[in-house]
């Protein structure tokens, strides 16, 4: 079995859910590398979140945008905003962080993520502001 990590940094994006596939395939080439094994994707934020959903109907970004607004109200009265946070959004951003996550597992298989058809990997921006967002990427598993 063999282990490798890299680490990459995904340029600042606004408020938003986006599909970063792309970005993770370019940022781990050696994913090719594995017959099989395990990716974990490891975001090192509070105010941002990954997830998989589907990646070709852009109406799921919108019906995971609303949910989560109406699930966390970015208008609440929130005690971390109140006593000084770092800003608008800056409570509903932690709120969302640990009902969304921070993480993901994803089975490597023939050297390719094994997503399903319509599956993609998404950063999900619980900021105003633009901020760049840096994810760990760990390998375990069988090289070809």
């Amino acid at each position: 079995m063999s282990w490798e990590q890299v680490q990459f940094t995904i340029p600042g994006k606004p408020y938003g859910s986006y599909i970063i596939t792309d970005e993770v395939l370019k940022n781990v080439p050696q994913i090719k590398d594995y017959e099989i094994g395990m990716l974990n994707l490891f975001l090192k934020h509070t105010s941002a979140g990954l997830t998989i959903n589907e990646n070709w109907d852009p109406s799921v970004l919108v019906d995971l945008h609303n949910s989560l607004e109406r699930t966390v109200p970015n208008d609440a009265g929130y005690e971390h905003e109140i006593s000084g946070g770092e800003g608008p959004y800056d409570s509903t951003s932690h709120i969302k962080n640990s009902l969304v996550g921070c993480s993901l597992n994803i089975p490597i298989r023939n050297g390719s993520l094994a997503l399903g058809t319509w599956q993609g990997i998404y950063l999900c921006e619980f900021r105003l502001e633009r901020h760049s967002r840096t994810i760990v990427a760990t390998i375990n598993g069988k090289k070809k």
